[in-house]
């Protein structure tokens, strides 16, 4: 084979022969401005989180617990994973209750209570609806009243509020007691009394956090979430007010992006009007490309075993009881099972990212550097030990088995960051290393078309800022303030997954559009300057979407509300290229009349479910949840894993097959490829299918009949195990299996048996090619 095989062809300078410096200096501006936003909000959440007092006292004085006791008690929370069961502030999972707004919730009855039998010696089921209405006016005035003394760092209970707190520390300990209503945890979780008293005094401490009124205004530091009339926590001024203008930058934004294409038609992903022939020809990769393969079977299989866990998952939710007759909890507790699901889809994502950046770049070369294959191996190795590692870890964390490391090697606890802090260090160190692997690869020195340097620069800025930004990660501790670690954990799951992710998935499709023909150079460059200039004008302050109601001031919620939803904007603009890129793969040259032949018709197919699923998931589904208004009784609901599943599933997920299919393709001759893609074509229409299905059939009537109790009844009615243990929510989600099953047979298994066989025919290919060496 040719050294120059995976080179790319002479690019041709076109539209202008430059593009205006006016692209980089707006994308320079739009990020300083969103930074110096970003960045100030989450100082100042340092200083507006919920006080953590030093001393809880009662009506007498006397100490019911220590601020010591809160972070302990927020340690106990993490340290059983009790964040992959339930949430807190509307922030976690969904098998149990939201613990704050249940603690708040029980609070207020004993204190309705305690107010009824004070002014009418009698039970509030006794009492007029008149006299129900006053008691329930004066409970919310005396649980909203602060009596926080920042002078003496001491906080002061009334009476009901130390009898609601001394009765929960029993309500909790029957809670861990009992797999078949706590969502199926471990029977018998936590039975040490000093960690249930810990726990109880860190959910108590978040329920009054949740209802007693920031000082010098009339909202609680939550602002008055979660909802729940009988304490009065209603929605605010500013949450209504904020959603309503969010609305008119809305369409001003949309206005002005479609102004703008309708006036250049140089903006969109395909090229018009010049000639649509591949670059690069399948059959035709390097050594070093074919040691990359391995990390597509990797790939593979974590998201069959990540479907096989999701399954076990909304299986808890159905039947939390019993597993088909198994008593799973025992040895796979859902906490874990919601933990790896989790961690498994970062990993299965980020392999497939890595692995085809390092594909990418090689193709950009006109030679493979010596040691390029060597290094493939050990960064395999690398992160074959951090995935490994950190999952046994999770196992061990939750199961009590690492005594003082659970934090270190175990279990975080923290959503979506659950990996212990070593794996953590490990998972930088490994990125950074492919950082490395990838510039010296293709760094402007070395042997790239000239031509093509300003799309490999941004092909790099891209690649550096995943390792970057997932640092903040490292930010915090089991025992830092609740609301300054969700300020800094959304940092990584919304401005690295959903910011910098995505804008280096836009670099890596625009690479892939150029490498295979369809998009001449300056329009890859403009596709990538305007997505990060609008991705990054909401998505940087929008960011605070996230921090509406997790201890952060009106301040957060005006700011992130009003760019937040400019994150839509981007999206609404894949409609305009959906046509062009069905006809690109059935039409003929626009210049020679000759049928395209695309030889990555499946790539192709998954990249237009990226735009589909980024249109639905991320645009619909994703702006029904921005809304501040929306939020407050949406957060915590199936909605938000109804937004989650179609936007991380369907757009970063669907991105990385499409880049897994498109290493296969490339690496396989025309023989190998026969009895591959038909396994690629099944999980194509499987994946998709089933993903639909999940949605449509469960995850979406499932949140808004939820979001309808909320309104209803209050948030804590509709997370109790009450509401999700009834017979139609269970009923919705079994009415997930289709899905699942549809997902995981046709979608998963199929395309873990192509990435196998793919694996296989370059070994086959590279056994046969050395045998034929060494007889001739």
């Amino acid at each position: 084979m040719s050294e120059n095989a995976n080179a790319i062809a002479p690019t041709v300078i076109e539209d202008g022969d430059r593009l205006s410096p006016w692209w980089i200096r707006s994308i320079i501006i739009v990020m300083a401005m969103g930074f110096a936003g970003l960045i100030s909000v989450t100082l100042l959440a340092y200083h507006n989180a919920p006080p953590v007092p030093t001393r809880i006292v009662d009506a007498q004085g006397a100490i019911l617990f220590s601020g010591d006791d809160i972070s302990d008690g927020q340690a106990v929370f993490l340290k059983y994973g009790l964040m992959a069961n339930g949430s807190i502030w509307g922030h976690g999972a969904y098998l149990g209750p939201d613990y704050s707004a249940d603690a708040l919730h029980r609070t207020g009855e004993v204190a309705a209570a305690a107010i009824a039998h004070q002014q009418y010696q009698r039970p509030m089921a006794a009492l007029t609806p008149s006299q129900q209405a006053a008691v329930r006016a004066e409970t919310a005035v005396s649980l909203k009243t602060n009596r926080y003394d920042p002078a003496t760092s001491t906080l002061r209970f009334t009476a009901p509020e130390a009898t609601a707190y001394r009765e929960q520390i029993d309500y909790w300990t029957d809670y861990f007691k009992h797999s078949s209503r706590n969502g199926g945890l471990k029977t018998d979780l936590i039975t040490d009394p000093i960690e249930l008293k810990q726990f109880t005094a860190f959910v108590a401490w978040a329920a009054w956090a949740s209802v007693a009124n920031r000082p010098g205004e009339d909202y609680s530091y939550t602002n008055n979430f979660p909802y729940d009339p009988s304490v009065g926590n209603q929605p605010t001024p500013g949450t209504v007010m904020w959603s309503a203008l969010s609305l008119i930058v809305l369409l001003a934004g949309i206005g002005a992006v479609l102004l703008a294409f309708g006036r250049f038609d140089c903006l969109g992903w395909i090229t018009r009007d010049h000639h649509v022939h591949p670059q690069l020809l399948p059959g035709q990769s390097s050594p070093g490309q074919n040691a990359l393969v391995k990390f597509m079977v990797v790939a593979a299989l974590l998201l069959l075993a990540q479907s096989l866990v999701g399954g076990a998952v909304a299986h808890y939710r159905a039947d939390p009881a019993s597993f088909y007759g198994l008593d799973l909890e025992r040895v796979f507790p859902s906490n874990l099972m919601r933990t790896w699901h989790l961690q498994m889809a970062i990993f299965w994502i980020a392999t497939a990212y890595v692995a085809s950046a390092l594909f990418l770049g090689r193709s950009l070369r006109t030679d493979e550097p010596r040691w390029f294959a060597g290094w493939t191996h050990v960064l395999f190795a690398a992160f074959a030990v951090v995935i490994g590692g950190s999952l046994l870890g999770e196992w061990l964390g939750i199961s009590q088995l690492l005594g003082r490391w659970w934090f270190w090697l175990g279990n975080q606890g923290w959503e979506y960051l659950e990996l212990g802090r070593l794996w953590q260090f490990l998972l930088v160190v490994g990125l950074l290393v492919w950082f490395a692997l990838l510039w010296k690869l293709v760094r402007p020195s070395a042997l790239v078309e000239p031509a093509a340097k300003p799309l490999v620069r941004m092909f790099l800025v891209a690649a550096l800022a995943i390792p970057v930004f997932y640092v903040p990660a490292l930010f915090f501790g089991a025992r830092t303030n609740f609301t300054v670690v969700d300020t800094w954990r959304f940092w990584i799951i919304h401005l690295w997954v959903e910011g910098f992710f995505e804008f280096f998935a836009t670099t890596v499709v625009a690479l892939t559009f150029h490498q295979l023909g369809l998009t001449r150079l300056n329009v890859a460059l403009r596709v990538i300057y305007l997505d990060a200039i609008l991705y990054f004008l909401g998505g940087l302050i929008g960011t605070g979407h996230h921090w509406y109601f997790t201890g952060q001031t009106s301040v957060n919620m005006a700011l992130s509300a009003l760019f937040s939803v400019l994150e839509v904007v981007p999206l609404t603009l894949l409609t305009l290229d959906a046509w062009h890129f069905v006809r690109t793969t059935r039409g003929e040259c626009d210049v020679c009349g000759k049928v395209i032949a695309i030889p990555h018709k499946w790539t192709f197919h998954f990249l237009m479910a990226v735009g589909f699923w980024n249109f639905v998931g991320a645009g619909i589904f994703g702006f029904l949840v921005n809304l501040p208004i929306v939020s407050y009784y949406e957060v915590g609901t199936m909605l938000t894993p109804n937004h989650g599943h179609a936007a991380l599933m369907g757009v970063f997920g669907m991105l990385a097959i499409a880049l897994m299919v498109f290493v296969l393709r490339q690496c396989s001759n025309d023989t190998n490829w026969e009895s591959i893609e038909r396994y690629v074509k099944v999980a194509f229409w499987g994946s998709n299918i089933g993903l639909a299905l999940m949605v449509g059939l469960s995850l979406f009537p499932g949140g808004a009949l939820q979001v309808w109790d909320v309104v209803q009844h209050g948030y804590w009615h509709a997370r109790s195990v009450d509401y999700t243990g009834s017979e139609r929510s269970r009923l919705i989600e079994w009415m997930r299996l289709p899905g699942d099953l549809i997902f995981i047979v046709f979608g998963a298994v199929p395309l873990a048996i192509a990435a196998i066989k793919g694996y296989l025919g370059v070994y086959g290919t590279r056994r046969a090619s050395s045998t034929s060496e060494t007889g001739s």
